[in-house]
């Protein structure tokens, strides 16, 4: 069905993940390739002043860490990937660099507030150029 899907998984919540990376396997052709992402937020400068200068570089080898835990279980050969910035801007940028056709996210139940602010997925659907599947 799909060659290329970026996978987005928040390691903080690494059953959702493999949940993710089991539905990848279904609808991933054969020969096809799984992107499994992280997106670290970036720290505001005014804060990482005051924080150890190692930390951006500890917080992505931890998150390389647990995405490799995460993609050695998965049931299809999935690529690893921790980006730093916004996490829809990321997980959009990721989608197009590798000309993906599918984008899997996780979301949580929308609340009030997710009408007025959007929550990442609802912002990866509203301006994705490729197929989106969300999953509760």
């Amino acid at each position: 069905m799909y060659n290329k899907i970026v996978v987005a998984v928040d390691i903080s919540h690494g059953e959702l993940g493999q949940m993710l990376l089991e539905k990848a396997a279904q609808l991933l052709d054969e020969g096809g390739e799984v992107r499994l992402l992280h997106v670290l937020d970036e720290v505001p400068s005014y804060i990482a002043a005051e924080l150890p200068q190692d930390l951006s570089t500890r917080r992505n080898a931890e998150a390389r860490v647990e995405l490799n835990a995460l993609a050695q279980a998965s049931p299809v050969p999935a690529k690893v990937e921790v980006r730093s910035g916004a996490a829809s801007g990321q997980i959009l940028q990721c989608a197009e660099d590798m000309e993906a056709d599918l984008i899997m996210i996780a979301s949580h139940r929308p609340g009030l507030s997710d009408y007025f602010i959007g929550s990442t997925a609802a912002r990866v659907v509203r301006h994705a150029q490729c197929s989106v599947l969300i999953s509760r």
